[in-house]
């Protein structure tokens, strides 16, 4: 077996090879030009032939898919894709390969057997319809994004001039809001500028009712994203960004790994007599997730009189702020309930056929 550790960059490929007793045989910069490295691929696949194979290692960036896609071509047989932790002081790219070699093949037992190492964060590289559905759902919450900061301006347009109390209805994004905007006396830079943003902004609803036309349509189809949509606020842009990113459930083995997955437990810092030094959240994972479940917070406390009244007693002790995040938190754990069980959402706590076979 060759163990093969990439670099990834955008211009080149830094690697570094190592065969079965962990020697390295190949360190050098290839390009990331189409002939070269397929050249480059080409030549690995004659020299694996013999070793009975190849594996991978690289540390998760943006722009890792045409990558792993390649891997894949070339009968790669496993890729073990990670999430850096610590960066080192003296770095280099070629120390960054020829560390992530050595990781890979000291840990090359458990990796390849797809047991965890301790201190080392292993990214799951998600299907094709997941991936596509988070590609979805990220490009939903940017464009939301970009709208909002184009109505934030024409909010200040409006403030420059003092005219919010001439609007004819209460918030500016009414039809008839749009028309008074449209016909708003101002000067000339300020009237080019207005007539920008309207312009932006209706371009934008377009798109975003393309975006949501189209989630919709994934969302039926996909059984996960059903089930999460039991939750209160779960609509077809919520329930597919948190089922594409927790993939296969039955990789968390318990229902608290859900939220330690997504960085909603605390952190620690013991040491000797001092056992109990727990800290802010961890925020590893998808902040998306994080997002998701945040903005959902409001709508299950509205709705969920249980949740509410649990939700109160530890505001009354500890705060609004950290009362939101341990809703965020037992949220992921109903999460994790649900899916395992294949069950909506139950408002009140868990539903007695489940509390039926516990006992």
């Amino acid at each position: 077996m060759l163990y093969l550790a990439i670099d990834q960059h955008r211009k080149q490929l830094t690697v570094n090879i190592r065969d079965e007793k962990g020697d390295v045989v190949l360190k050098r910069q290839v390009s990331t030009q189409w002939e070269r490295v397929r050249k480059f691929f080409d030549d690995l696949l004659d020299r694996s032939v013999p070793e009975e194979g190849f594996v991978a290692i690289l540390e998760v960036c943006g722009f890792n898919h045409w990558l792993i896609k390649m891997l894949r071509e070339y009968d790669c047989r496993d890729i073990v894709l990670v999430q850096p932790t610590t960066r080192s002081k003296k770095k280099t790219d070629r120390r960054d390969a020829n560390s992530l070699g050595n990781l890979l093949w000291v840990n090359r037992s458990r990796l390849l057997a797809g047991q965890n190492v301790h201190g080392l964060r292993r990214v799951v590289i998600p299907g094709h319809e997941d991936e596509e559905n988070r590609q979805l759902t990220a490009l939903r919450k940017r464009m939301g994004a970009v709208r909002t900061r184009t109505v934030n301006k024409v909010h200040h347009i409006l403030l420059k001039h003092n005219l919010h109390q001439e609007c004819p209805t209460k918030d500016i994004k009414g039809k008839k809001a749009r028309r008074w905007l449209a016909e708003l006396p101002l000067d000339e830079i300020g009237r080019m500028e207005m007539d920008l943003l309207l312009a932006q902004w209706e371009l934008w609803d377009t798109q975003l009712a393309a975006l949501e036309k189209k989630l919709k349509q994934r969302q039926v189809a996909d059984k996960k994203a059903a089930i999460v949509a039991t939750m209160p606020g779960a609509g077809a842009y919520s329930s597919l960004a948190l089922s594409s990113r927790i993939g296969s459930i039955d990789r968390f083995p318990r229902p608290s790994s859900l939220a330690n997955y997504w960085g909603l437990t605390p952190g620690c810092r013991n040491s000797g007599d001092a056992n109990d030094r727990l800290g802010s959240i961890t925020k590893e994972g998808s902040p998306m997730a994080r997002f998701i479940l945040g903005q959902m917070v409001l709508h299950v406390l509205r709705r969920d009189a249980s949740m509410k009244a649990w939700y109160k007693r530890i505001k009354h002790r500890r705060g609004s702020k950290i009362a939101r995040v341990a809703v965020m938190r037992r949220l992921a754990t109903v999460l994790w309930h649900m899916l395992k069980h294949e069950e909506p959402y139950a408002f009140g706590g868990p539903p007695k056929s489940r509390l039926g076979k516990a006992a």
